[in-house]
């Protein structure tokens, strides 16, 4: 087992990655105290994994199990009131624990219900798809969607703890096993070019999910991020980084309709659009963008948006994006590879052009 931390003061956490972290039962009394749980879950994930996390946790005075649809369209306000209606309903006090069990839309909802829960109650991120491994169960950004935007209702709340148990992916579809191999390619982009050039030579392992490069992969992974959020809890600056392709990405997401492209399928084609622009500004050799392309391709992720968006749909929907600040849009862009920085001067005409591109060859 390999333990990194989340350095943040009197909020800080660990992160635990291995194998049969899920029925370890040492580990979660240590993280999950109390007599009152709340276990959240999904309809896909809790066959799989909801009795042996429940058997770990061993006899608790009260134990809720809230089984929600699977999918981002679930990721609302109407599920957050279910989550409620039964926490409530069971009388759990502030001293109550809720576990995230499942993928990225199970973590972030719940730890949206556990920062509002009597003004904060603990939780514990059990991560259970390779986007939420290695993305948004660290970090303590929590979030539901609005139908006119993605993550735009929600909280910096920070977990307990995050364990990861490597075996869970053993279960994942292909197309979500690959739309989490997009955001650990993010990583390699913006804060560590070795880590980005072995992925490029691990890859065909990395598909095989042989856990010898899946461990290396989610903890360097998963230590980038740690290092950046450290540095900027509530993205101030720096931790915007974390979102290159973000900005394209949610504005796929919103147009489609949440749930039709998997996240990490956005951001892949969001970070290409990236790339493409910091090419146009001369600031990665064009090899690179090919190179990434294709590596995309390799791992059957898109890399062109929907062929029905047009770029005055495309502007609209990023003129929404959080990232905005005083009415400028802020991008993230790569300098080079493996240094990410962060715009806020891309013209209307730079980014017609560029969407007028990638829409044509959609």
């Amino acid at each position: 087992m390999h333990k990194l931390q989340v350095e943040l003061g009197e909020r800080s956490y660990p992160i635990y990655i291995g194998r049969e972290l899920l029925a370890d039962s040492a580990l979660l009394a240590e993280h999950v105290v109390g007599t009152q749980v709340v276990i959240i879950s999904n309809d896909t994930v809790a066959p799989l994994y909801l009795d042996r996390l429940r058997a770990a946790l061993g006899e608790r005075e009260l134990v809720t199990e809230i089984i929600l649809a699977d999918g981002e369209q679930f990721k609302s306000m109407d599920t957050l009131n279910e989550i409620f209606d039964r926490v409530l309903t069971d009388r759990h006090s502030r001293s109550t624990t809720m576990i995230a069990l499942g993928g990225g839309v199970v973590g972030d909802i719940t730890g949206f219900a556990a920062a509002c829960y009597q003004r904060g109650v603990k939780f514990v991120q059990v991560p259970t798809t390779l986007l939420s491994q290695v993305d948004s169960s660290v970090g303590g950004k929590t979030a539901v969607n609005h139908p006119l935007g993605k993550n735009m209702i929600g909280a910096f709340y920070q977990p307990q703890a995050v364990l990861i148990d490597i075996n869970t992916l053993s279960s994942l579809p292909s197309r979500e096993f690959a739309a989490g191999v997009a955001e650990v390619l993010k990583y390699g982009l913006i804060c560590d070019a070795p880590f980005y050039r072995w992925l490029q030579e691990q890859m065909p392992k990395l598909l095989a999910r042989e856990e010898a490069a899946l461990a290396e992969a989610i903890e360097r992974s998963c230590a980038c991020k740690a290092e950046v959020v450290a540095a900027d809890e509530r993205e101030g600056g720096l931790r915007a980084i974390l979102n290159l392709g973000h900005t394209f990405g949610h504005a796929i997401e919103t147009a489609q309709g949440y749930g039709n492209w998997l996240h990490g399928e956005a951001v892949a084609t969001g970070m290409l659009m990236a790339m493409e622009l910091s090419a146009r500004r001369g600031w990665i050799d064009r090899e690179e963008v090919k190179g990434f392309r294709d590596l995309l391709l390799a791992v059957n992720l898109p890399v062109r948006p929907p062929s029905e968006m047009t770029p005055g749909q495309f502007l609209d929907l990023m003129g929404r994006d959080k990232k905005v600040l005083d009415g400028r849009l802020r991008l993230v862009l790569l300098k080079s590879m493996g240094e990410a920085v962060i715009v806020d001067d891309a013209t209307e005409s730079e980014l017609t052009d560029l969407l007028e591109h990638f829409l044509k060859a959609a």
